[in-house]
């Protein structure tokens, strides 16, 4: 007799299966990046130890730490730690004054520090040092490693100054090393050629560091041809020093914790932000990791600094050329940073003898190298477009010549200065052009420059035509009150007054009709009529206007609305992408419906979408085009000149060109035959599909059976996905990962989207809603909330 009880072992259907413990619960993924990482951090660990003057195990275990603890702990999973370029001026200016030991003691009070940072939560506040001030920074750190290794390069020993190592350069050049040079020359010819290396040959080699390259081909040169020099020394590990208490004036100790706390946490709360960027437009697993917290990796930097300091490790801070490596070879979670952590702890055991034949002019020149490249040309040219020079400078020449501390805060002086130059020095003209005046405002307007704006506004005459031409970004309350205040009294005495310029934010009263036209970029045209002056159309076309003159006056409103409402907003973006030029990420294939608005459905913007659009959504299949290409040249431009990621077909409800196809479903024969029938039978494969195919009729998740109508358009978009795979261009991109294929139905009626979803029991397309990005897999990674794809900096 049935029960409503449950057998135990029932479960409801839609249950999903319990997933296979996996044996090893590490990514192939993340183990090929873990090597890939480890690779790099172990010659540049030894280099970076040895340009602070610190013991060479130091930065073992700084590279250990920092993976193991910062990978564990941080809150940028794919941001790899260890000691840092960034950091050895610091370090060796530490160990100069303090001692080793004194050295590792306030490592381990900056990452206390760092731990109340992170607990304040003020990480983001990190990021509000100009970016100008930063690069300075990073830029004289370069440039202080680069002169100083370039003595050991050349067979020496370097000072502890700049100044120093610049005025004993002459003397080291006229006791040149000969075996320390061709080391480091070798070395550094590697370093380059490798990257460049051509052919198919060339590309599989590359996958292999050049720093792993350089340094391994130099210390076996140095060993076949007996080149007698200085080599790595790596004593036992029972001898090797912890951290101990500092000693000295307290007002120089604070300084020091200061200044480690500072150029720790901003190069790894920056890295983190870079690493975002990188990963920010990927397709596949890694866009899924999620975005940087940066509290977060504040605390597990400063975990790290204290377990390093205590263990007689360097500092450690995120490090960008492990990161980039990182991501690059794939990883998808903390689990690469991690193991490379690992990798480093079995190196420093097991591989000592290899790592002792290393002659220290190669780690010297790979050092340098490092140093060199922190000066970035990039850096240079976007200070330069911001016109922040002098910060740049002041801060690269402070850490140069006073320290990093103290040129950091002379960069922030001379930052704030400018701003308040910019603030307060604001340039007003007037001059009379064919008899218009115009009072031009270049800068920002505030209550400083009051005074001066209104002589020249007084010297407009009653009556005369006004234009007044704003080109800042800023205008206080006491300005704009003045401006108006003036207009005001300007217009009441019969002069007419023009205020333009929105540049950068600025929102100025333009002479426009009463009615201020609030509409958005979609809105349709009928909706502009309130904001134009003139009679609407279809008044226009009852007053005996032709149809084809009140269309053409209907388009012109349009353009016009764009150009006052929208053009402001979008100019910049615009420039941008005029310089340099469209680098879209998806091929956007659509009907050519006028009610489909791909970038409204979309929320996507210029330069994200490529579309395509004709009768239907249809893609030809190869050989079929019948004189017509246009759709198959678009489709090898996207995917062999743009380099798209994804391409996606959209079909929609009441779609006209499938109501045709059911009407007439013998398009084939010779009477009334047509460019629209002849294009039309590009899509009777959708009315044919194999009654065997799974997908042959789907469907709309959580509907009724849908229509005759509805259920082609949805056959369709499937079918053309078909076609779309038989493409050459697209077949060879999808077998090499680099493409993905979607489909989308969008209902206009509704104005809800759909993606296509493949399961056991056939196609299904799945509504999107607002958060259900995530929960869409690899199709929302093609369509979801805002297609705009993303383009990542790179970091360096």
């Amino acid at each position: 007799m049935p029960t409503a009880c449950a057998l135990p072992h029932a479960q409801p259907s839609h249950t999903p299966a319990p997933r296979r413990r996996r044996r090893f619960p590490v990514e192939g993924a993340d183990v090929s990046a873990a090597v890939a990482v480890f690779l790099i951090a172990l010659p540049l660990s030894l280099g970076i130890a040895l340009a602070t003057g610190a013991p060479l195990q130091a930065g073992l275990v700084a590279a250990a730490v920092g993976g193991i603890v910062a990978g564990r702990l941080g809150g940028c999973p794919l941001q790899v730690s260890g000691p840092a370029a960034g950091l050895t001026v610091v370090t060796a200016d530490l160990i100069h004054r303090y001692g080793w030991r004194a050295t590792c003691g306030i490592t381990v009070l900056a990452g206390l520090a760092q731990l109340g940072l992170g607990c304040l939560r003020v990480a983001r506040g990190a990021l509000a040092v100009s970016p100008a001030v930063v690069h300075g920074m990073l830029a004289g750190i370069g440039i202080t490693i680069a002169v100083a290794q370039l003595h050991i390069v050349l067979g020496g020993s370097p000072d502890s100054s700049v100044l120093a190592n610049l005025r004993a350069l002459p003397a080291q050049l006229a006791q040149l090393h000969p075996a320390a040079v061709f080391t480091s020359v070798l070395t550094l010819t590697l370093l380059l050629a490798w990257p460049r290396l051509p052919g198919r040959a060339g590309r599989e080699l590359r996958k292999v560091p050049a720093a792993l390259v350089a340094v391994a081909g130099a210390t076996a040169t140095a060993a076949l041809a007996g080149l007698a020099m200085p080599r790595v020394d790596l004593p036992s590990w029972s001898s090797h020093a912890l951290a101990g208490l500092p000693e000295g004036p307290v007002l120089g100790v604070v300084a020091a914790v200061l200044t480690t706390t500072l150029v720790c946490s901003v190069q790894s709360l920056l890295g983190a932000v870079a690493v975002d960027k990188l990963i920010a437009g990927r397709p596949g697993p890694q866009s899924r990791v999620g975005r940087a917290d940066l509290d977060r990796e504040l605390l597990g930097q400063g975990a790290a600094n204290i377990v390093s300091g205590a263990l007689g490790g360097l500092p450690v801070a995120g490090v960008a050329v492990r990161s980039t490596a990182n991501v690059n070879s794939g990883a998808l979670s903390r689990n690469s940073t991690m193991l490379h952590g690992v990798l480093v702890v079995v190196a420093a055991l097991l591989m000592v003898p290899i790592l002792e034949a290393i002659p220290l002019a190669s780690l010297a020149a790979l050092v340098m190298a490092v140093g060199i490249q922190m000066v970035s040309l990039h850096h240079i040219r976007t200070v330069t477009r911001h016109r922040e020079v002098p910060v740049y400078a002041a801060t690269t020449l402070g850490v140069v010549f006073l320290g990093v501390l103290e040129g950091v805060l002379l960069g922030v002086a001379v930052a704030v200065a400018l701003a308040l130059h910019r603030l307060t020095h604001t340039r007003i003209t007037h001059e009379e052009k064919e008899g218009a005046h115009h009072v031009r405002v270049r800068g920002q307007l505030t209550f400083l420059a009051v005074p001066r704006l209104s002589r020249a506004l007084h010297r407009v005459p009653h009556g005369a035509h006004a234009v007044v031409e704003l080109s800042g970004s800023f205008m206080d309350h006491a300005a704009y009150e003045s401006l108006q205040d003036w207009r005001s009294a300007h217009t009441a005495r019969g002069g007419t007054a023009e205020l333009s310029g929105r540049r950068g934010g600025i929102r100025t009263a333009e002479p426009t009709s009463s009615t201020e036209c609030r509409c958005r970029p979609w809105t349709p045209w009928r909706n502009h009529q309130s904001c134009f002056a003139g009679a609407p159309a279809a008044a226009a076309a009852a007053d005996g206007a032709a149809p084809g003159r009140a269309a053409a006056r209907e388009l012109a409103r349009g353009i016009s609305s764009f150009q006052r409402n929208t053009a402001p907003l979008v100019r910049g973006e615009l420039a941008r992408l005029a310089r340099e030029g469209q680098q879209p990420s998806q091929l956007f294939l659509t009907c050519a419906d006028s009610r489909l608005v791909t970038s409204m459905i979309t929320a996507s913007g210029p330069g994200d979408l490529f579309v395509v659009r004709n009768v239907g959504n249809l893609v030809p299949p190869p050989g079929e085009e019948h004189g017509d290409d246009s759709v198959a040249a678009a489709i090898e431009y996207a995917v062999d000149v743009l380099g798209v990621r994804s391409i996606t077909v959209c079909g929609h409800s009441g779609c006209g060109a499938m109501q045709a196809l059911l009407a007439a479903r013998d398009t084939r024969g010779a009477d009334g035959d047509t460019p629209l029938r002849r294009w039309l039978r590009h899509g009777l494969p959708s009315l044919a599909r194999p009654a065997g195919d799974r997908r042959a009729r789907p469907r709309l998740a959580g509907r009724p059976a849908a229509d005759a109508v509805e259920q082609l358009c949805l056959t369709n978009v499937v079918q053309q996905l078909d076609h779309l795979r038989a493409h050459a261009p697209v077949a060879r991109a999808l077998a090499g990962g680099g493409l993905e294929l979607h489909g989308m139905y969008f209902h206009v009626g509704e104005a809800q989207a759909y993606l296509l979803a493949g399961t056991e029991r056939g196609a299904v397309f799945e509504s999107v809603t607002d958060g259900d990005d995530e929960d869409h897999g690899g199709a929302a990674e093609g369509v979801g909330a805002g297609v705009a794809g993303a383009v990542a900096e790179g970091v360096t």
